[in-house]
C-alpha cells in the first residue's frame, strides 16, 4: 500500500478544514501535538485513496521541492469545478483549464498550502 503524505508549515488545520469543503469529506483520525497548536498526524480519504496530513516539525522552514502532484479523477464537470472553485484561490495555475483526448477537462495548480494538484474528469 502506498499512501501521499502531505507536510504543512503550520497550516494544517487550515488546510484540512478547505480539503474537507472541497472534496466534500471529514477527517477520520487527527492528533495534536502537545500543545495543539499543530497537527503531528491526520487522515483523510479523498475519493476513497487515504491521504495523511500533518505539520512538519524540526527546523525545516518549508517542504523540500518534489516533482510529485496528487492526481483527483471526477465523475463529472460539475464536482471537478465544485472542488476547483473551493481550491483556486490564492492558487498558482500550471496549466490552465482544458480538453484533453483522455479527459473533457483538466487542470493543474499548486493551492495556497504548496501542494500540487491535477484535476480530470474521466472520460
Amino acid at each position: 500500500m502506498i499512501i501521499p503524505h502531505l507536510h504543512f508549515n503550520r497550516t494544517c488545520k487550515e488546510a484540512i478544514k478547505l480539503y474537507e469543503k472541497a472534496f466534500k469529506t471529514k477527517t477520520e483520525e487527527i492528533y495534536l501535538s502537545e500543545d495543539n497548536n499543530m497537527v503531528s498526524h491526520a487522515v483523510m480519504r479523498i475519493h476513497n485513496q487515504t491521504i495523511y496530513l500533518n505539520d512538519r516539525f524540526g527546523a525545516k522552514k518549508k517542504s523540500t521541492d518534489i516533482s510529485t502532484n496528487l492526481v483527483v479523477i471526477f465523475d463529472s464537470i460539475e464536482d471537478f469545478m465544485y472542488s476547483y472553485e473551493i481550491l483556486k484561490e490564492g492558487s498558482l495555475e500550471i496549466d490552465p483549464i482544458t480538453t484533453r483526448p483522455y479527459s473533457p477537462l483538466v487542470v493543474q495548480f499548486i493551492d495556497k498550502y504548496n501542494v500540487q494538484w491535477g484535476f480530470m474528469v474521466k472520460k
